[in-house]
């Protein structure tokens, strides 16, 4: 097993329609708004931007996000991710009731250093970290999209 390589998959049901969503989603400018443990955006150009990121652990993770997919009918946006963090992120959209359910799928292998280095003993711990930065985003773009 690589210790370093993880998959992650989140489901948040959200109390908005998927276009709100989705809307939200896409402007990832706007996400230290909404989502606390992004600490900055920085779009380089349209499609690109660099992302630092820092949830309980007391380091920082920072990895251009470039759009390889964005499909507002299909409810799907995806991005390649590299530096820290190297692999992809998606985002698929549907619709729940009068909401959404936004499912959070990630597959990335570990760059930084620090990670590498603890991840057998850490693992358990990032993973952890992982799961409660996303609730906090989760609760984060709900308050947010009841507020716009």
């Amino acid at each position: 097993m690589d210790w370093t390589h993880y998959r992650f998959r989140s489901l948040w049901p959200l109390p908005a329609p998927p276009a709100a969503v989705y809307g939200a989603l896409e402007r990832i400018e706007d996400y230290p708004r909404w989502w606390r443990q992004v600490r900055e955006v920085r779009r380089t150009d349209a499609t690109t931007g660099v992302i630092r990121i820092r949830s309980l652990l007391p380091y920082d993770m920072t990895f251009t996000a470039r759009e390889v997919r964005r499909d507002p009918a299909a409810g799907v946006l995806e991005v390649a991710m590299s530096g820290d963090v190297e692999g992809w992120a998606r985002w698929t959209l549907t619709a729940r009731g009068t909401g959404t359910l936004a499912r959070y799928d990630q597959v990335v292998d570990v760059n930084k250093p620090l990670l590498r280095r603890f991840a057998v003993p850490g693992r358990p711990v990032f993973r952890l970290n992982h799961r409660l930065m996303m609730r906090s985003g989760r609760r984060g773009l709900a308050a947010h999209l009841g507020a716009v």
